[in-house]
């Protein structure tokens, strides 16, 4: 049995987000706050702001005139383009890596992050939810868990899969059975220790709606929606996607119909082509 103890030992070792990304959302949650107040976090984060011109000026973006500062980068890309390119640049260590015990090769967590990421974002300006780029942040970390839990879950790997065929378990409920602990609860427990706010903790720790009591909060509903779709399309599916629970009533809560789902994932098409080319640079 895998202990709460050894797990907090491992979580120690991992590499956390640049404080950059946590500060980057408490500005942009602020109504207040400005395209200056967004710029001034950035930039006092040298490797951020370099990496961040670096991508601004590549062939990907064309502009014009180079971006030579993170106030240039704002003014001529915008800022919800400026806050995602720093996001996922935040995560892009954190989740590259193999998921062996998720039958994840390397790189496949990563993309189907931000698939989820992107998915996320769209079905949060489709409802005009607040607070876009924390629904993008959660759904883009919401696995981190899995980077620390995958191990010890390829070791259990015969065990959950007994559950899963045999007893109906879904993926999580297994590891939870087998391991004591989901990846949700590691992801929200990492969470806390990177000193995220409490909104993103519970976007973290709910992901899967295994409380369905959370489904009535609309900003968990559009995270878990997004995995959901992420799923459907096949994007960046490993073991766990394979015995995956869909609760209808999460459409619903959202009001989407299943042509509104039909619309996101052709979007999702347009918007992934982007995503991926900016991937390489990223």
């Amino acid at each position: 049995m895998t202990t709460l103890q050894n797990l907090m030992k491992e979580l120690k070792n991992l590499k956390p987000i640049p404080a950059v990304a946590n500060q980057l959302l408490a500005v942009v949650d602020n109504p207040d706050s400005s395209m200056e107040d967004i710029a001034n976090v950035i930039q006092y984060d040298p490797a951020i702001t370099a990496s961040v011109l670096k991508t601004c000026n590549s062939a990907f973006f064309g502009l014009k005139n180079p971006a030579e500062s993170i106030k240039d980068a704002v003014n001529l890309l915008g800022t919800d383009q400026v806050i995602e390119l720093v996001l996922l640049k935040s995560g892009a260590k954190a989740l590259s890596g193999k998921q062996k015990g998720y039958g994840m090769e390397k790189g496949d967590m990563w993309l189907y992050s931000v698939s989820s990421a992107v998915v996320a974002k769209q079905v949060a300006i489709k409802l005009s939810l607040k607070n876009k780029n924390t629904i993008f942040t959660a759904a883009l970390v919401k696995d981190i868990g899995k980077t620390i839990l995958e191990s010890h879950v390829f070791d259990e790997v015969k065990k959950i899969n007994l559950l899963v065929k045999d007893k109906g378990f879904s993926f999580r409920e297994a590891e939870k059975k087998i391991l004591g602990i989901d990846h949700a609860e590691l992801g929200a427990l990492i969470a806390k220790m990177w000193k995220f706010s409490p909104k993103m903790i519970k976007l973290i720790r709910h992901h899967h709606l295994a409380d369905e009591k959370m489904i009535k909060d609309k900003e968990i509903a559009a995270v878990y929606l997004a995995d959901c779709i992420c799923m459907m399309m096949g994007q960046g599916v490993g073991s766990d996607g394979l015995s995956y629970r869909f609760k209808a009533q999460a459409m619903k809560e959202l009001g989407l119909s299943a042509d509104d789902v039909s619309m996101i994932i052709a979007e999702f098409g347009i918007n992934m082509q982007e995503v991926e080319e900016l991937l390489h640079i990223v």
